[in-house]
């Protein structure tokens, strides 16, 4: 009898202590995340010509974009493509669709998967050049 409680006091602790594990991987990967999503490894801005903006994805939909970098007449242009998170940025750049605008962005490395965007360089701000 007394082995029988003894398996069954073992079973609840490595219960707990499974139980303990999977928690504090859920509060690493947050923290993970949290880090990742708030610091960014570069900033700068991009300038060219806005060629495609979409919001696509299966189950996490997000802002996708590209724009064409033209270094000097007749060169073949370089793209860059970017992310969007925030909603007004997005309203921002479907509105200069076709122009040459100005680009600021962040880049966060070390994102996982492509729910928070397929690219790691995500734009906060846009703005008009003029010709």
């Amino acid at each position: 009898m007394n082995a029988r409680l003894a398996l069954q006091g073992a079973g609840r602790r490595a219960l707990r202590a499974l139980a303990l594990l999977v928690l504090l991987l859920a509060l690493l990967a947050g923290a993970y995340l949290a880090v990742v999503l708030n610091w960014s490894y570069s900033t700068g801005e991009r300038s060219g010509f806005l060629q495609k903006f979409s919001r696509k994805g299966w189950v996490c939909k997000t802002w996708e974009g590209e724009l064409s970098l033209v270094a000097m007449p007749g060169a073949s242009p370089e793209k860059f493509f970017f992310s969007v998170r925030d909603a007004e940025v997005a309203v921002r750049i479907g509105q200069l669709m076709g122009r040459r605008v100005t680009l600021d962005y962040e880049q966060h490395r070390g994102l996982p998967g492509s729910c928070f965007g397929e690219t790691e360089y995500f734009v906060v701000g846009a703005k008009e050049v003029a010709p």
